[in-house]
């Protein structure tokens, strides 16, 4: 737990008490009473950010002092100059209500965020590379997501979920000013920190970033495409989006400054409307998009069966039939047990070929089964390249083909599909097809900043 080790930054941290020893602190400490006279009830619990990054560092003591034996570092010469990648997670539960039990009433649902030591690299005296001397084996364990604040809050209150982030953004802002020093391997060592909000489903980085919600027309957190367009040119699109290009469009959005009409004004903006209010890393959630595109399929899997590419508007009850003819032949042949909402085991399951050749049993048109087998064997080849820790060691042949494949995928949907594809895709399928050689030319890998360590930590924080 952290609270347990001594340490100083320098300069001293901006707005931060100065002790060391702090343990578990109420997460509203730091909420000035002058913001609101009622006092917020909700419970919360956090851990000073800087006391909680020492702790984990000093967990990984042993590791870092074996990178630096390994690249045949002078132990005494690498006192200074460490960097500390981390990734921040940040996630909504639904549901934490006690089952039986007379505690105090409290909103039933919760939030987490927590952070991840990545990697610490070091630079080394006269070298011009840094030498990165600790990598996170498994960054999607929850063992390796540290739990920073717990709240009981709906992620949906902006309000309320921002003001009791705020300490925590202030004394990260505070951070990446200053150096850290604490004792490794019994020598002061000085740490610079790092910090990539990547681990946030769509929800969250466009409450987070102040965009329009996931429903709205421009489609992506990473790009300025509307939903139309991104139905038209499926592939061709550059990262633009970032926080400092959000926060000035907010201001204009504020402001006005051309006095213009709300719609041009909206287009202007690209669909931010909200203050931004914490720095994400522009990236795709690898475990969201795993579930999305199954969603997709799954919805694409139905129209097939029932073969609404020949038909106008389908009933209802027609709907339903096919549905549950699929979910019946997934339970028979797959032993795959309908879910309510799709989840990553289920997503991971249903998009092989086995299970596409089962469905394909349903599918009354050879030449539509075929599409579909094709279409399901390029997506077995895309998602490797952004499921991988190290897409370029684990996977460079899809790495290579990616592109090749992702134009081919857009071309299958947007002809055979064009049903379900003219004028409008979904987010992540956009992301897919759009974005993930560029993010990956960037930031090396997609999988390792995705936010499955800090899902599965849900679970066990609700045992608790």
């Amino acid at each position: 737990l952290p609270g347990f080790h001594q340490f100083e930054w320098q300069p001293a941290l901006k707005n931060v008490s100065a002790s060391c020893d702090v343990g578990i602190i109420n997460g509203l400490s730091g909420w000035t009473s002058s913001v609101d006279d009622a006092p917020a009830d909700t419970i919360t619990r956090r851990f000073r950010y800087d006391v909680a990054l020492v702790s984990a560092l000093k967990d990984l003591e042993e590791d870092i002092m074996e990178g630096l034996r390994e690249n045949g570092m002078e132990d005494s010469a690498c006192t200074s100059d460490f960097s500390v990648m981390i990734k921040e997670s940040c996630d909504g539960m639904g549901d934490v209500s006690e089952k039986h039990g007379g505690g105090p009433a409290v909103p039933e649902k919760a939030v987490r965020f927590s952070f991840t030591v990545m990697s610490v690299s070091v630079q080394a005296d006269g070298k011009e590379d840094e030498v990165t001397i600790y990598r996170e084996p498994k960054p999607n364990s929850e063992l390796s997501c540290k739990p920073l604040c717990l709240m009981f809050v709906d992620e949906s209150d902006h309000e309320m979920l921002t003001a009791i982030l705020w300490p925590i953004i202030a004394e990260r802002n505070a951070m990446k000013e200053s150096r850290l020093i604490i004792s490794i391997g019994g020598l002061p060592r000085s740490f610079r920190f790092h910090f990539r909000g990547t681990c946030y489903d769509e929800k969250m980085v466009r409450e987070m970033e102040g965009l329009e919600a996931s429903g709205s027309t421009y489609i992506c957190t990473l790009c300025d495409s509307g939903r139309a367009e991104a139905s038209q040119n499926m592939v061709l699109h550059a990262i633009t989006r970032s926080h400092e290009e959000n926060l000035e469009r907010y201001e204009i959005w504020r402001t006005n400054p051309f006095s213009e009409s709300v719609e041009v004004l909206r287009d202007r903006v690209k669909g931010v409307s909200a203050k931004p209010f914490m720095e994400t890393h522009p990236t795709l959630d690898a475990l969201h998009c795993d579930i999305g595109n199954a969603t997709e399929f799954y919805k694409i899997f139905q129209d097939e069966i029932g073969e609404v590419y020949q038909k106008v508007n389908p009933s209802r009850e027609e709907r339903r039939s096919w549905r549950a003819a699929l979910d019946k032949q997934l339970r028979k042949k797959m032993k795959l047990r309908p879910v309510m909402r799709m989840n990553g085991n289920y997503a991971r399951r249903l998009m092989t070929q086995e299970a596409v050749e089962v469905v394909c049993e349903l599918v009354p048109s050879e030449e539509r089964r075929e599409a579909l087998r094709e279409l399901v064997k390029l997506y077995l080849q895309m998602k490797p390249v952004w499921r991988a820790t190290c897409p370029a060691k684990e996977c460079p042949d899809q790495l290579c083909r990616y592109s090749y494949n992702s134009q081919r995928f857009a071309d299958i949907l947007s002809s055979t599909f064009k049903y379900r594809y003219n004028g409008k895709i979904t987010n992540y399928l956009h992301k897919t097809l759009a974005h993930v050689p560029e993010i990956i030319e960037r930031d090396g890998s997609i999988g390792a900043w995705a936010s499955e360590g800090n899902e599965s930590a849900n679970k066990l924080f609700r045992r608790f």
